[in-house]
């Protein structure tokens, strides 16, 4: 936040998206700002979980759902009659992993296509107000995201590959600078677009391979081995 805290026209509010007292000071606050309007609201705050599924910790995986799926229902909940008010726009950014399996987010990517369906039934519950409703699966970003401290269980029937969970992957992977990425997003806002648009380094590959199922196959193969699951036996 403190890039953009210098920047003409913009207010800087906190918000927890777990925390009801603070969505309602958002919205509080965006309403005394605006008279109560609101063109556009983006549900980009989420929670990134880097772990095998036989090995995450179950109250982990309740908190990543609580951020990513029931925090940005609840967020929207809330803004809605200031979107409704302005016939203003919905964007929910999501991700490509929740199209295609990719190993050791399974939690996060189930939790992110729960979101993209949520954003799916919002535009259709929403279309009668006109208020249009974008997701953006989003694929690989320069954002540091992807790269955790991880610890296995050292009972873990990963525990060999571990390194290579931390790094998530074995290759070097591309990744698209966040200001191409954003710039995309802004674009696609400003344009009106609905429905759903794929954004971000990889993203037309696992377009193509959530509409193929021999390109899924082969997906699953590269993502398998790129990811150290060839490495494993028994």
């Amino acid at each position: 936040m403190s890039t953009l805290e210098h920047l003409p026209n913009i207010t800087l509010l906190q918000l927890d998206v777990v925390e009801p007292s603070q969505i309602r000071a958002a919205v509080e606050a965006v309403t005394a700002i605006t008279g109560g309007t609101l063109s556009v609201l983006i549900n980009n705050a989420a929670r990134f979980q880097l772990m095998p599924l036989l090995d995450d910790d179950m109250e982990a995986a309740k908190q990543t759902f609580e951020t990513n799926v029931w925090g940005p229902l609840a967020v929207t909940k809330a803004f809605a009659p200031l979107l409704i008010q302005a016939r203003g726009m919905l964007v929910n950014i999501t991700t490509i992993a929740g199209h295609n399996p990719m190993p050791y987010s399974g939690v996060y990517s189930a939790s992110k296509r729960a979101q993209e369906h949520m954003s799916d039934v919002f535009r259709l519950e929403l279309s009668p107000f006109d208020v249009k409703v974008l997701s953006v699966a989003t694929g690989g970003l320069a954002s540091g995201q992807g790269t955790q401290n991880v610890v296995l269980p050292s009972d873990s029937r990963y525990k060999a590959i571990e390194h290579i969970i931390a790094a998530g992957g074995s290759n070097s992977h591309s990744q698209m600078p966040v200001m191409t990425y954003t710039t995309q997003v802004v674009d696609q806002i400003e344009a009106g677009t609905t429905g759903k648009v794929w954004l971000g380094d990889h993203a037309e590959e696992a377009k193509q391979a959530s509409l193929n199922p021999e390109k899924a196959a082969e997906w699953e193969g590269v993502i398998s081995k790129s990811m150290g699951l060839d490495r494993l036996s028994g």
